[in-house]
């Protein structure tokens, strides 16, 4: 019993990567820390549903309804929504009202619902709308330059469009770097040196608090179900 995963990249600035997954017969899973907001799109006995995910500062157990199919966007760091302060969705979310099966509303508007292909098409709707917008500030930063204001003023926006601290950004990357890592067997030294953290038991600490699992666990895929695409089947 596990969740099905298949993750692409996405060629879009406004997207990291598009998602599905089938649930086979998992009741619960273990949710993994991350850095992104989303929108998340099932059904389940006939019935569709949206929602809205948000960032993540740490692991836990959350319930997996029975049965579903998801097709999930994963939007690029700083960019946000609107009407929804991402702030207010750091390690929680909302589940939109008035879903159908062919669309669903958001902003004050009622959008079609996508499937895994034409994801950008709907993400290109709602940026040409100003549903979705970018901190242009943050993404500069992201790319490695020094914009001509304080450190203050950068840690503020950053916040604000991410709901996140720069260094809880990195640290959260970094240890779901390192689980992919170990899930493909790579030595555990290997990823503390690859991925500078300052011993074992610093990566092990990171691996509890943001991943929950052990290097072992995810050498061994032992656990259960984890909301977190170990498999690899990652394309463009």
């Amino acid at each position: 019993m596990k969740l099905r995963f298949e993750t692409r990249r996405s060629d879009s600035p406004w997207v990291d990567t598009v998602w599905t997954c089938v649930n086979e017969q998992v009741q619960t899973m273990t949710s993994v820390a991350g850095v992104r907001w989303g929108l998340v799109f099932w059904e389940q006995d006939g019935r569709a549903y949206t929602g809205i995910t948000g960032p993540g500062t740490r692991t836990g157990t959350a319930p997996v309804p029975e049965g579903a199919a998801f097709t999930g966007i994963e939007f690029a760091v700083g960019t946000s929504l609107r009407a929804v302060p991402t702030s207010t969705l750091v390690n929680g979310g909302i589940e939109l009202p008035g879903t159908t099966r062919r669309t669903f509303r958001l902003d004050g508007g009622r959008w079609e619902t996508p499937g895994p292909d034409d994801a950008e098409n709907l993400v290109g709707r709602l940026v040409r709308a100003g549903v979705v917008v970018r901190d242009p500030l943050v993404a500069e930063v992201l790319r490695g330059h020094r914009p001509a204001v304080s450190g203050r003023t950068v840690e503020r926006r950053f916040r604000a469009a991410t709901g996140l601290t720069r260094g809880g950004v990195r640290q959260i990357e970094r240890a779901r770097r390192a689980a992919e890592l170990l899930a493909l067997g790579e030595p555990v030294a290997d990823v503390v040196t690859k991925l500078g953290y300052f011993d074992e038991s610093h990566l092990a600490r990171a691996l509890r608090s943001y991943v929950g699992r052990t290097a072992g666990q995810l050498r061994e895929g032992a656990g259960g179900a984890i909301a977190l695409d170990l498999d690899q089947r990652l394309t463009s």
